[in-house]
């Protein structure tokens, strides 16, 4: 786990580099180029002035939301987001060389690759805060403010995109490229299949190096630890696994303790199986996650802490001693990276075989929302919701199994014949 790779620093020779600021300059004197570059090129058509809303949006983001992200030192630069970048610049050079394979230019690529991004991320940390807003970000708002808020919402080079919004985005950022060119959407998507299977190997790895996207507690030889502060020791915290305590609710919705090891410090200190946790500190404790987050208390607080107990008396935990590391967890992001390379390989495999446009984004479609369900079994960071017992990404593999299954129809029943290969035979 690496989090921060370094700094960039908030002033260069004593000018401001974010906000308004050398950056920001930078940015301006780059958008002129490039649009002068197009103009050049291509004439001031729509869609040269069709990357002005992306710059402008990228503009507006240097002069307020950078800002808002740096800490003392500067803006920090992310191993998430490294990886993000390397993702980025993989899976668009691998699109770009399979279109020369085809006769096509590289300009498509890139141009596809510029309409996904921007919609891509934007739709991969929407689904990220829309899911956790109510822990993280409701209460960024309500303690330091509106600025501070949206400054954690689009920090997300610190971790915290879903593949499913990033998907959702990058579609809509497609259909609208080749609905503004007039390009067949099939063969569009069959040339950026594989080529997002890859970026998304790279962005796993990224997963790893911020410790989001984690797994359950296990025992295996290639389990992995987290250090205090990354996303899977505070949720084993909360969730009572360090300290050995496992709650559930008793017949009357009370948080009881349904498991507890007698060795840890809860158990040498007298709390005992089905004792019903009443106070944490003399706050009520209404609910299973009021009392594991009460419990997280001796952690932070490095204090003794008294809980009250139905029907006899207070127990006093000592201050809890520090725990260098997490319990070890299923390296879950590492598993998604290997998944993803070899949904990648398998799709560049099945290209030579394929008749009809379409089949190799079909097939993707078909085989990762498998490999997906299958993987959230054994991650722990996300809940079940809606009352289906499944997270949120299982629901959303289960609804894109049922849209692969349609595609595929709609496939097979076309003739065969590949847009692309045909312009390339052409040219």
């Amino acid at each position: 786990m690496l989090q921060t790779l370094f700094h960039v620093p908030n002033q260069v020779a004593g000018i401001p580099v974010f906000g308004i600021g050398l950056l920001l300059a930078l940015w301006g004197l780059f958008s002129l180029g490039l649009l002068a570059w197009l103009g050049r090129r291509q004439g001031f058509n729509g869609e040269t002035w069709s990357y002005v809303p992306v710059l402008a949006l990228v503009a507006a983001v240097i002069a307020w939301l950078l800002p808002a992200v740096c800490d003392e030192q500067g803006l920090p630069v992310r191993g998430y987001g490294a990886l993000l970048l390397a993702a980025v610049t993989s899976g668009t050079g691998l699109a770009v060389w399979r279109a020369r394979r085809l006769g096509l230019q590289a300009d498509l690529v890139f141009s596809v690759a510029f309409w996904m991004f921007v919609p891509g991320i934007i739709g991969a940390r929407a689904f990220y805060v829309i899911e956790y807003w109510h822990d993280q970000y409701l209460p960024i708002y309500q303690q330091d403010g509106l600025r501070a808020m949206l400054g954690a919402v689009v920090n997300a080079t610190q971790g915290g995109l879903v593949v499913y919004g990033s998907l959702i985005g990058a579609a809509i950022g497609l259909l609208a490229f080749v609905r503004t060119y007039r390009l067949p959407l099939l063969a569009v998507c069959d040339l950026i299949a594989p080529a997002m299977m890859l970026g998304l190997s790279l962005g796993r790895l990224g997963c790893l190096m911020n410790g989001c996207c984690f797994g359950g507690v296990c025992d295996h030889a290639w389990a992995v630890t987290f250090p205090p502060g990354s996303p899977p020791y505070y949720a084993q915290v909360v969730r009572g696994q360090i300290d050995g305590i496992l709650l559930a609710l008793d017949r009357e919705g009370k948080p009881v303790i349904h498991r507890i090891d007698p060795d840890s410090p809860a158990g040498r200190a007298g709390l005992r199986k089905n004792d019903r946790i009443e106070k944490i500190d003399g706050r009520a404790i209404r609910s299973v996650d009021e009392a594991y987050r009460g419990l997280s208390g001796q952690y932070s607080d490095s204090k003794p802490m008294v809980i009250e107990v139905g029907g006899r008396p207070a127990v006093t935990l000592p201050a809890a001693p520090n725990v260098a590391r997490s319990l070890p967890v299923h390296p879950t992001q590492i598993y998604s990276s290997i998944n993803a390379l070899l949904l990648c390989l398998l799709l560049l495999a099945y290209d030579p075989f394929s008749r009809r446009d379409g089949e190799l984004f079909a097939l993707m479609i078909t085989v990762y929302p498998i490999t997906r369900f299958l993987l959230e079994i054994i991650r722990t960071d996300e809940s079940a919701i809606f009352g289906t017992g499944l997270s949120i990404s299982q629901n959303v593999s289960l609804t894109l199994l049922l849209a692969a299954a349609c595609l595929w129809f709609y496939i097979l029943r076309r003739p065969a014949g590949k847009a692309f290969e045909t312009a390339g035979e052409a040219g």
